[in-house]
Formats: structure tokens, sequence, C-alpha cells
């Protein structure tokens, strides 16, 4: 199947990350919500979030906050995204207890199509497939990801977003079987020149037709 992609990008960036950065980022690229992630050394919370939230609502992106459904309130934030859990569904239900129906509450399936399907039914505004980190055999799980993407956007009317996804090629692939957003984690260690032709990539990747393998 060849297909022009339609597929917008969802930038994953950790708390602390230079604005300035992420504006450059941004500008290179159509970028249709951006995720607050928590840095691998230190918790989530308002004052390392708060200037990126103001920067992506600045620029008209949604922004979405990491699995606290309480401090995307307080800052403000468009919404939040629940990674994938084995109680995925029941989080889902507590998030929008906290968040109402004026938040996005989208969420990661990860592998599971009951899950995917659960939260589709329940009001999630989009469900993710994604691999987990723990998961060794990353070619099985990417191939198995894929298959996801097919069949939700073959049958759903719920957006559907790829995580996990690494490089510009791979966006392109998923967004050609089917993905609405593809979320890729932004790199922490690039300058910001390196950041925006970064971002060009990724806009070209998903601007032009894709032959799906």
């Amino acid at each position: 199947m060849v297909s022009v992609s339609e597929a917008r990008t969802y930038f994953v960036v950790e708390a602390g990350v230079d604005p300035q950065a992420v504006e450059r980022l941004v500008a290179a690229a159509d970028v249709a919500a951006l995720l607050v992630a928590p840095a691998a050394d230190a918790p989530l919370d308002a004052r390392t979030a708060r200037p990126l939230v103001e920067l992506a609502q600045a620029k008209g992106i949604a922004v979405l906050i990491a699995a606290d459904a309480a401090l995307t309130r307080t800052l403000r934030a468009d919404g939040v995204h629940l990674p994938w859990s084995k109680d995925i569904v029941a989080r889902y239900g507590e998030a929008r207890e906290v968040l109402g129906g004026r938040f996005i509450v989208g969420a990661d399936a990860g592998r599971s199509r009951h899950d995917a399907m659960t939260l589709g039914e329940a009001g999630a505004d989009y469900v993710g497939f994604g691999i987990p980190a723990h998961v060794e055999d990353r070619d099985a799980a990417r191939q198995r990801r894929r298959d996801l993407i097919e069949w939700w956007s073959e049958i759903f009317e719920v957006p559907c977003v790829a995580f996990d996804v690494e490089t510009a090629q791979e966006a392109a692939a998923l967004a050609g079987a089917g993905a609405d957003f593809v979320a890729l984690r932004v790199p922490a260690q690039l300058s910001s020149e390196e950041l925006s032709r970064w971002g060009h990539d990724i806009a070209r990747a998903l601007a032009v037709p894709e032959a799906a393998a």
C-alpha cells in the first residue's frame, strides 16, 4: 500500500529543557501536541513544566502532562497522557474524574486490543500504541505496534497515536499504517540548531508519500 501521510507530530519533551530550543523545534515541524514528561533524574513538577506549557499554548499547540491529572489542572494544561500500565483502564477513569470532560485524556494501551477498545468506549480522546521499555525483542514489538495501528485505524474513529517512535523513517511508515499522530521523544542532548534540523527531517518524512513495507 502506498499512501500520503496525514499524520501530525506529537513531541515528547522532558521538563527542564531550554524553552528557546523547543521553540526552534516547533517552528520547524507541524506540531499538533507537546507532551511534557519528567526528566530521568527528577520528578515532574510545576516549576519545571510551566515554561513548556506556556510556550506550547502560546504557539497554539495542545500541551499534555505525563501521568499527573492534578498537575494538569494546576498548570491549566490542555490534558494528560497516561502511559501504559496494567491498570490503565482504571487510571483512565481516575484521571477523567479529576479533569472532567473539558480536558484531553489520552492513554497508551500498550499491546492490548481489549484495553484499547475499552478506553475508546470509555471516552478516551486518543488511544496510543507503544513499546514498553522492558520489552527485549524490539523488532517484534515494532511489528506488533504497526499491526495494532493498522487494525485500529481500519475499524475505529478515535484517534490513534504511535508512541516510542525513534526515527523519521519509522514515523513515516507508521503514518502510512494509519496513525493519526506520531509521538517522538525530543533528543535532549541536541543543540538548538540540531533540534531545528531534526524537526525539519520529521516534517519532511510526514509530508511525502510513504511506501508501507
